[in-house]
């Protein structure tokens, strides 16, 4: 009688989630809730140059429910740009989750020069011609007086950088601006400079620091916790 030949082991290998690498540190990027509306002829306060606005009413609503969304997560830090738009947005998670909020200059937005104050808003939607140069040059500074390209790159990469070597390994907050966002997801992949512009109030996304310098995007605008 011939032996039963032994079972051959086999190597099964599963798909599962990608995970951090030790030491990685995640920043979850988060736009500002909406703010006032923009009337002619009556701009926003200014601090350090630049438009102020509080939050709308929407704005807050939507706060609170990011502070909701938030809620479980395990932050273990939060920064804000030094703006009213932002520590408003900021303080319901700081509320909730008992971090102490850290303002930090160079998350601020954009600077758009003349069109600062509630000016851009206003063009943008008057469908003004100079807005439309600035999309199809994928550059801020089209606009006279505003932040030159290269200088408003090297900010926000100083900005993650610095915020990553304070933060160590973790997941942490970081309460900012559409353009700051949109600039660092380009960082992150390499993509057309204004490719990721169309960021929304109270958004969600995420980018992780995975050491040598690189980047991994993980999710980019998520309002799903705005939904009705």
């Amino acid at each position: 009688m011939v032996p039963p030949s032994p079972a051959v082991s086999e190597e099964r290998f599963h798909q599962e989630q990608w995970r951090p690498p030790p030491g990685a540190t995640e920043l979850v990027l988060v736009r500002h809730g909406a703010s006032a509306v923009a009337i002619p002829g009556r701009p926003f306060p200014f601090v350090d140059g630049q438009g102020d606005p509080p939050l709308s009413p929407e704005g807050r609503e939507q706060a609170r429910r990011l502070a909701e969304r938030l809620a479980g997560e395990p932050l273990t830090g939060l920064y804000v740009s030094p703006f009213s738009r932002t520590t408003e947005t900021a303080a319901p998670i700081a509320a909730t989750s008992g971090l102490e909020p850290m303002l930090m200059g160079d998350l601020r937005e954009v600077h758009t020069g003349e069109f600062e104050g509630g000016e851009f808003r206003i063009r943008v939607a008057r469908g003004d011609p100079l807005i439309a140069r600035l999309f199809a040059e994928e550059r801020w500074d089209v606009i006279p007086g505003a932040e030159p390209m290269e200088a408003f790159e090297q900010r926000v990469a100083s900005a993650t950088a610095a915020v990553v070597a304070d933060a160590g390994p973790g997941s942490v907050l970081v309460v900012t601006h559409g353009a700051f966002i949109a600039e660092a997801c380009h960082q992150a992949t390499g993509s057309r400079p204004l490719a990721f512009v169309a960021v929304d109030n109270a958004s969600i996304t995420r980018v992780v620091a995975v050491g040598d310098g690189r980047w991994v995007l993980r999710s980019f605008n998520d309002t799903s916790h705005l939904r009705e």
